[in-house]
C-alpha cells in the first residue's frame, strides 16, 4: 500500500462517503450510482481509485461487480472510527448497516 495513493483516495468526498457506505455491506456499481445518483461510470472511477490504494476490493458476479471494504486496513480501521463521529457519514453507515441486515440472509437478486 502506498500512502500518497491512500490520501489521493481520502481526499475526494464521494469517495469517503462510497466507503462509508461499503462499510457495512458490498454493494455494485450500479448500487452505489444509485445511491449517489450519478454516472455507474462516474462510480467505477472513484472505486477504481480505492481499489488502487488497496481501501476496497472487487468481486466478479456475473456481469456485476460487487465492491468491500478491505476491513483488514489500518487506514479503514481508523476512517470507520472517523466515520462513527462525522455527522455526514454517520447517517450512511447506518443505511450501509441496515443494507446490510436487509441483505443477510435474502440472495441479491443480481447473484441469481
Amino acid at each position: 500500500m502506498e500512502l500518497d495513493k491512500v490520501f489521493d483516495a481520502l481526499a475526494s468526498k464521494p469517495r469517503r462517503l462510497i466507503l462509508a457506505y461499503l462499510s457495512e455491506v458490498e454493494l455494485s456499481t450500479s448500487d452505489l450510482a444509485e445511491k449517489f445518483g450519478i454516472s455507474a461510470p462516474a462510480i467505477s472511477r472513484h472505486l477504481s481509485v480505492l481499489e488502487n490504494a488497496g481501501l476496497v476490493s472487487s468481486e466478479r458476479r456475473g456481469q456485476f461487480v460487487f465492491y468491500k471494504l478491505n476491513g483488514d486496513n489500518l487506514v479503514n480501521t481508523l476512517t470507520g472510527y472517523a466515520f462513527e463521529v462525522c455527522p455526514v457519514s454517520r447517517p450512511l453507515k447506518r443505511e450501509s448497516r441496515a443494507m446490510a441486515a436487509k441483505k443477510k440472509g435474502v440472495r441479491h437478486e443480481e447473484d441469481s
